[in-house]
């Protein structure tokens, strides 16, 4: 005979938002320390806060544009979970898998900030970016297949399920273009700028069919 299966680890999902919630605040807060250790430095050398503006005008657009991105994941996830009403092991390190790459993204904006550019900064910036947003597409797709761990409608599922593989899309290409083309760094992230756009028009045809 046949032993039963064993029913699935279920858990409650506060305590995994929580955690969530609070790596992304570290990770916010890293984010800042190249910059704050860049003030300590000029001010030995009896800078001012206009040189330090001027000399560090890229780490800052770095800083703006990582917090920037990185508040947008959270936004999504935390929208995300608000429906999922338990957790199990593959949801679970799904999460997990998410919240690396959120915590290297400091260590990504540092490389291409901090060091003389070469051909690896931009993929290894890009390539976060997308590990990041794919992994959110495949907690979509897991929680599409396990109807038991949320009460997403279906229409919101399925709209989120082609929002986010239309965002990881945009930042796929942008990764190709960046290893192809080395030189331009991290533009190819202007890419993104077509993400709602495309969104739109993808909600239009979708309604349409």
């Amino acid at each position: 005979m046949k032993r039963a299966s064993q029913p699935r680890e279920l858990s409650s999902p506060e305590r995994l938002q929580a955690f969530t919630d609070a790596v992304v605040a570290i990770a916010l807060t890293l984010l800042i320390l190249p910059l704050m250790e860049s003030v300590g430095e000029l001010s030995d050398h009896h800078g001012t806060t206009a040189g330090w503006l001027v000399e560090e005008r890229y780490p800052l657009l770095g800083f703006a544009l990582s917090f920037l991105l990185i508040a947008v994941f959270w936004v999504h996830h935390h929208r995300l979970f608000s429906n999922v009403r338990k957790v199990d092991p593959g949801l679970l390190w799904l999460t997990i898998a998410w919240m690396l790459t959120i915590v290297w993204m400091p260590v990504a904006t540092a490389l291409s900030t901090q060091l003389q550019g070469d051909w690896a900064q931009p993929l290894v910036y890009i390539g976060t970016l997308f590990a990041a947003s794919f992994l959110l597409l495949l907690a979509r797709l897991y929680l599409r297949s396990h109807p038991d761990l949320h009460d997403l409608k279906d229409t919101a599922e399925v709209s989120g399920i082609r929002a986010s593989a239309i965002v990881a899309g945009l930042f796929l290409v942008a990764l190709v273009i960046a290893f192809a083309v080395p030189d331009l760094g991290n533009l190819p992230l202007l890419l993104m700028i077509l993400s709602e756009p495309l969104q739109r028009l993808d909600r239009r045809l979708y309604k349409r069919a």
